[in-house]
């Protein structure tokens, strides 16, 4: 039996789960700890401007899995999976806020999708194309990719969908 039509063509929608300042040099009573620490004023805004679509594979029987490397836009297939076409994207933010401030930005280890169908599916591996020390720019905004990994069990088929909370925090 040939390889089954599995669209991978899972629009996963960066939601913010939240986006909250945090200040880390600050006591229980909110005062500093005895460095000068300014609270950034301006609040921290994400906006997605493109979601994350792995485009459209088959999968055999040993399944596989879909990769898509933010830092390229590269989409790599693993295990018994065949490309059938379709434009893969990596997901992009901009995330506004106090001009130059230091920020981190948390994605979930792994997301699970569903099909019409009630079937699952797994993201997993999700990385951004941002250094170890992120800030906002001298315009207060940072824009960055992201991508990840769907896992694709074997002979599965459907369209995949499911959301990826991006948090972002003052450092």
């Amino acid at each position: 039996m040939g390889p089954r039509l599995f669209l991978a063509f899972a629009l996963l929608l960066a939601a913010p789960a939240g986006a909250a300042a945090q200040c880390l040099l600050c006591g229980p009573d909110g005062g500093a700890t005895g460095l000068a620490a300014r609270k950034p004023e301006a609040p921290l805004r994400v906006e997605v401007e493109t979601q994350l679509d792995m485009g459209r594979v088959a999968a055999g029987a040993m399944g596989g899995e879909v990769e898509l490397d933010p830092l390229s836009g590269a989409r790599r297939l693993r295990g018994d999976v065949v490309d059938l076409g379709g434009f893969a994207v990596t997901g992009t933010v901009t995330v506004t806020g106090e001009p130059g401030a230091a920020v981190r930005v948390i994605l979930p280890t792994s997301v699970d999708l569903e099909s019409g169908r009630g079937r699952s599916a797994r993201v997993s591996g999700l990385v951004t194309d941002l250094g170890a020390a992120p800030r906002l720019g001298p315009d207060g905004r940072l824009r960055f990719r992201f991508g990840g990994r769907l896992q694709i069990a074997g002979l599965d088929d459907g369209d995949y969908r499911g959301r990826i909370p991006v948090m972002v925090e003052y450092q």
